[in-house]
């Protein structure tokens, strides 16, 4: 969900014919808003799995690390995006935000753990 979202359909839908920059904010807010809130539930039943199973150390050290990018990204980063596209959504010239970097560096750094995590616990199966 991560790859298809955040590297496909979010550059991509800035590229269809008479989508502006509004329109764009405004389909992206909601996807992301719904990639999150299912992130956040899979993260959830994820940790208790964890807990409630012997993964090993370094498949636990994974899921940790996934989970903290996943709360940077919602607490860290995406008020500050919110701010910018409410401030686009309401007809203001806003600048482009820097917060949009980090949150594509979190989002890479998030489907590396992903997929470290994955391996490990298929290994630890």
């Amino acid at each position: 969900m991560v790859l298809a979202i955040s590297f496909l359909e979010a550059p991509l839908k800035f590229r269809a014919p008479d989508v502006t920059l509004r329109i764009g904010l405004g389909i992206g807010r909601l996807v992301f808003r719904a990639l999150n809130a299912i992130e956040a539930l899979l993260a959830v039943v994820i940790v208790v799995l964890v807990i409630a199973g012997e993964p090993g150390t370094a498949a636990v050290v994974g899921v940790v690390v996934t989970v903290v990018i996943l709360v940077a990204q919602l607490v860290g980063v995406r008020p500050r995006l919110t701010k910018r596209s409410d401030r686009v959504l309401a007809g203001e010239d806003a600048p482009r935000s820097h917060a949009h970097y980090f949150y594509i560096g979190l989002e890479a750094a998030k489907v590396i753990a992903l997929i470290t995590t994955g391996i490990l616990l298929l290994n630890a199966a």
